[in-house]
């Protein structure tokens, strides 16, 4: 809490230092040259052409900020007004998020387009403007599986009794805890010393932050379960947001599906070099050819969920829906 009172007061210089409208402030999680980072930098750019300077700003990456717990609160309080944030951790602060964190949810990625795309994203996104944060549009993350050092996975009896370190979500604790293994909620950057020293047995991400983080090298092997689809989403803070016209709104809209577009396009060669790398590093992939098994585990994580937040269950229903 300290910190993240320090750090509002600090952003709340920067954006009274000059034009109200003109000095958003962004965060960023990832570092420079990431496909986020650079569909981010971009949406604020044009942003300021589009709106004659009305909006524009600055992006801070690498969390320096703070971590998204914290970006999250400050943009609740109007002292970040854009993010890219992931909607994985999200759903401890807007419980309406736990939808793309629910295990197999999206067949596949280009489900999750057309889900996210369409009248259910307006939703979503409507659900989370309560809390003071608002999708422009969503960001692929790709599809996160399953690696450690020990063996491929290749039915769930292969994860018992193993240790996974998991995204801060009760969720993904009770996902790990279904298929017989032990989820273990760690930060991200403590990942690689918890590998390399046996704290963990394995994780669980996508190929490009499995390869940036350099995690292929204390966990050789990569096993395709395709379990979670959790994109990120390109937010404003409603505060910002509803001081601006209906003409600079529609503009920013327009902008930020370029933004969207753009990142999609970067992630997907970002992802195909990600592979190339880590295959060349000695990493072994293997396909989970029947992930039934992973997903027939998983209904006591979505009775959970639906226990907790019951809109889940509509919600639910509208996804399976969508071809």
């Amino acid at each position: 809490m300290k910190k993240t009172l320090i750090a509002s007061a600090a952003l709340a210089g920067l954006v009274f230092s000059g034009s109200a409208l003109s000095a958003w402030t962004g965060w960023n999680i990832h570092n420079k040259n990431y496909p986020i980072t650079d569909a981010l930098e971009s949406f604020i750019q044009n942003a300021e052409k589009v709106t004659d300077g009305r909006v524009g700003g600055t992006l801070y990456n690498g969390a320096v900020l703070g971590s998204q717990g914290d970006a999250i609160q400050m943009m609740r309080i109007g002292s970040i007004q854009f993010a890219g944030f992931s909607l994985g951790p999200m759903g401890t602060d807007i419980p309406e998020a736990n939808i793309v964190s629910l295990p197999f949810i999206f067949k596949n990625v280009d489900h999750m387009h057309r889900v996210l795309d369409g009248p259910f994203g307006d939703r979503l996104s409507d659900a989370m403007s309560k809390y003071g944060i608002k999708s422009l549009g969503w960001y692929d993350a790709g599809s996160r599986s399953f690696y450690n050092n020990t063996k491929p996975i290749t039915k769930p009896s292969d994860m018992k009794g193993m240790k996974f370190r998991v995204m801060n979500n009760e969720l993904y604790v009770g996902m790990i805890a279904a298929l017989g293994g032990n989820g273990t909620p760690m930060a991200f950057n403590e990942v690689y010393q918890s590998l390399k020293t046996g704290v963990v047995d394995g994780a669980e991400n996508n190929p490009p932050s499995y390869e940036s983080t350099n995690h292929y090298e204390v966990a050789k092997y990569y096993s395709l379960s395709h379990h979670l689809i959790i994109p990120e989403c390109l937010c404003v803070s409603t505060k910002a947001w509803d001081k601006l016209s209906s003409e600079d709104q529609a503009a920013l809209k327009v902008e930020a599906a370029k933004s969207v577009a753009m990142q999609r396009e970067l992630w997907a060669a970002r992802e195909a070099e990600s592979r190339r790398i880590v295959e060349k590093a000695g990493v072994t992939f293997n396909e989970v050819e029947d992930s039934t098994a992973f997903s027939n585990a998983m209904k006591p994580v979505y009775e959970q969920a639906i226990k907790a937040t019951p809109v889940l269950a509509s919600y639910i229903e509208e996804i399976q829906s969508i071809d």
